[in-house]
């Protein structure tokens, strides 16, 4: 999709206005080219400037009549105007015509080559309908996914299957190869898939007991339950699922891992990251959903506070050092690190990672699979890339003496490495490399900068209602006096058909360790964690906790939330 044009009218209004700085202007308009899109969709993305805001002050200006996108009936669009390659390149959706005009719903009325090209693509006179770029973006998702919607099975449901007479044919591969093609058990989980991709769903199980059979999706880090196919299709299920993840099906003793490829329109697939188990009454299939879009989020949609932002992209613009991510697994590392390599992802760098495995394929990267059994491992992996001439290393994770004496070398002789860890806290990261028998002063002269991340839910905007929790209470849960006397809102979940449970999408809760002259010393001295994390608040370091509880103050999030992803 080529970058829609910028019209030097509607970025002077936005300047006239004072809703945007020159220097804010800028500095979206880069951000519009680098991610290839149009202006007002990167302000809307990033927050700048709402979509409301927008449509409403372009009406003013230039008299567009304005529409909700929302209330409009998509299925009504004549098929003879969705002109695809013109709808991905412009990013606009022709809707009606009337009187030999036709109208097209755009988010920027100034973008007249849209226009034209419709207009010459119709044989019609193409006008301008304006509507919010948020909305605009949902109903441009919905005509450009066809692929998608070829696989909605409408209301099958499990009863479909119920019906079925089936017998175990388990000792039988030529039947299960059969079985696993059927046309009914391949609808299932092909809308089980696409369910899952629809309610944002990172992970589904599918899980076989004595008298039962239950799939289960993770949603914004919470399991729920879906369906309860009958249990004696079991084998069907993983069979088709192993099917499609190229594994061996006659296998049903050991641990498999596999993967599936989805495509669901031109420009956009999703891969499925697919372990089998074998359990006590079956094998348990768990897909984790891996999208690549989520590094292409940019760093301002992670949730980071201005300075722990500032703090990252300072240690990323650095040529060498270490930087490490850490956090139990689910806390989002993962798209931590790869928007970091998203950002040092140029022309000028060479950049190389080992994985294991790779979740998300960044084009310009070389990634390469941890593979065990042939010997590759993340040390090895790391010694050939010192030999590869690479600027930027990123190794998956740290797990033992080898591989992290190995990326200490390479953050000392002039290489930016990334990684991960598995701790609690950003100053338990310095003495677990201790631990491992790294010497103090390797971890002083490398490591530049350590993340503790969590995730926590978003509370719904839709449903969420005002909470009354008394002074004494916000004190001992960890709000300054500074904070209640400055006064904020605290928000509940309620629950309504917009989201799950009162919670919709989740932020992510940082805590960001800088390297100083006083932690280095704690460490070349033998110091704990505890002492490291006393230097380092009064350095002005927010912990997790502080950290959860400012999403509170500023509506993100509820206190329940923080206090099931942090203690206090």
């Amino acid at each position: 999709m080529s970058t829609t044009s910028l019209h030097l009218g509607l970025s002077t209004l936005f300047i006239k206005q004072g809703l945007l700085t020159t220097e804010q202007l800028n500095a979206a308009i880069g951000q519009s080219k680098s991610r290839r899109q149009s202006l007002v969709a990167t302000l809307v993305a990033d927050n700048i400037i709402s979509a409301k805001t927008i449509s409403e002050l372009c009406y003013q200006e230039y008299g567009t009549p304005l529409l909700d996108l929302a209330e409009f009936d998509l299925s009504l669009i004549p098929e003879k105007f969705l002109n695809k390659k013109l709808i991905e390149k412009h990013r606009c959706l022709p809707l009606f015509e009337r009187g030999k005009r036709l109208y097209i719903a755009t988010s920027d009325p100034t973008n007249f080559n849209a226009l034209e090209d419709f207009q010459f693509s119709a044989g019609l006179h193409a006008e301008p309908i304006l509507v919010e770029e948020d909305k605009l973006a949902k109903a441009l998702e919905k005509v450009l996914e066809d692929d998608l919607s070829s696989l909605d099975f409408g209301n099958m449901d499990e009863s479909a299957l119920a019906d079925m007479e089936v017998q175990d044919t388990s000792n039988n591969l030529d039947d299960i190869k059969d079985e696993a093609d059927e046309a009914p058990i391949v609808m299932y989980i092909n809308k089980i898939l696409t369910d899952a991709i629809r309610k944002g769903a990172s992970d589904l199980h599918f899980e076989p007991y004595e008298k039962r059979y239950r799939v289960r999706f993770r949603i914004d880090g919470i399991l729920h339950q879906v369906s309860e196919p009958p249990i004696n299709l079991s084998n069907r299920i993983s069979a088709r699922l192993k099917v499609m993840a190229k594994l061996d099906i006659a296998e049903r003793r050991v641990p498999q891992d596999g993967r599936i490829k989805m495509k669901l329109s031109r420009t956009k697939s999703i891969d499925f990251r697919v372990s089998s188990l074998p359990t006590l009454w079956g094998e348990k299939i768990v897909m984790r959903i891996l999208d690549s879009s989520s590094a292409q989020l940019g760093i301002e949609k992670l949730g980071y506070e201005p300075e722990q932002q500032a703090l990252y992209m300072e240690m990323l613009a650095k040529p060498q050092g270490m930087i490490l991510v850490t956090g139990p697994t689910g806390s989002g590392k993962t798209v931590s690190l790869y928007t970091g390599l998203n950002i040092l992802n140029t022309t000028e760098r060479n950049i190389s990672t080992a994985e294991d495995p790779v979740e998300i394929n960044l084009e310009g990267v070389n990634q390469v699979h941890i593979n065990l059994k042939a010997g590759l491992t993340f040390a090895s992996a790391l010694r050939s890339f010192l030999r590869q001439d690479p600027d930027v290393v990123m190794v998956g994770e740290i797990r033992d003496l080898e591989t992290a004496e190995i990326a200490i070398k390479a953050a000392q002789t002039g290489h930016l490495v990334l990684s991960t860890l598995h701790t609690n806290s950003a100053s338990e990261t310095l003495t677990r490399l201790i631990n491992m028998g790294v010497p103090g002063y390797n971890i002083a002269s490398s490591v530049n900068l350590i993340i503790a991340q969590r995730l926590a839910r978003r509370l719904c905007p839709h449903c969420r209602e005002p909470e009354d929790v008394p002074q004494h209470e916000l004190l001992r849960l960890g709000f300054s006096e500074e904070q209640i006397g400055h006064g904020f809102t605290l928000y509940k979940p309620v629950g309504c058909d917009a989201c799950a449970g009162g919670y919709k999408g989740r932020v992510g809760i940082y805590e960001t360790l800088k390297m100083s002259d006083e932690i280095s010393r704690i460490i070349m001295e033998g110091g704990n964690s505890l002492q490291i994390n006393d230097v380092a608040k009064q350095q002005g370091m927010n912990d997790l906790r502080q950290s959860g509880l400012l999403k509170v103050i500023q509506g993100m999030t509820s206190l329940a939330e923080i206090n099931r992803v942090t203690s206090f």
